[in-house]
């Protein structure tokens, strides 16, 4: 079982960055971000699929977040610029894969890190 630790996590002020990373103990097929706020669901963010190299975003995010990754090293990073106070959640990072995959499905995952809190002071 491929094991996900994320890192970077933090408070920050609204209109700030922090870069997330996703360090898999395996090779993954496809890797994804998803973050729940206290009382929400969890909601897709973003993914990257390896096997073509096309980002996937949620439009909350669309033009302030950037995911990339390192293939090589099994790694998958999540830059996120003008944060927002409603972008105060727990982050996780997922790998999965498979004929059915959705990025934007949390179903589609079937490896999930332990998740790194962001804040967003206003």
């Amino acid at each position: 079982q491929v094991q996900l630790v994320e890192s970077g996590g933090g408070l920050v002020q609204a209109g700030g960055s922090l870069r997330l990373s996703c360090a898999a103990s395996g090779r993954t097929f496809e890797m994804g971000w998803f973050r729940q706020a206290p009382g929400k669901e969890r909601e897709f963010v973003a993914a990257i699929t390896w096997s073509v190299g096309i980002p996937y975003y949620a439009e909350s995010v669309k033009g302030r977040f950037t995911i990339s990754g390192e293939y090589a090293k099994s790694t998958v990073y999540l830059q996120m610029n003008s944060l927002k106070p409603e972008g105060t959640a727990v982050y996780y990072c997922a790998a999965g894969g498979g004929s059915s995959y959705n990025p934007t499905t949390s179903s589609s995952y079937n490896c999930w890190g332990q998740g790194t809190q962001v804040t967003v002071s206003s």
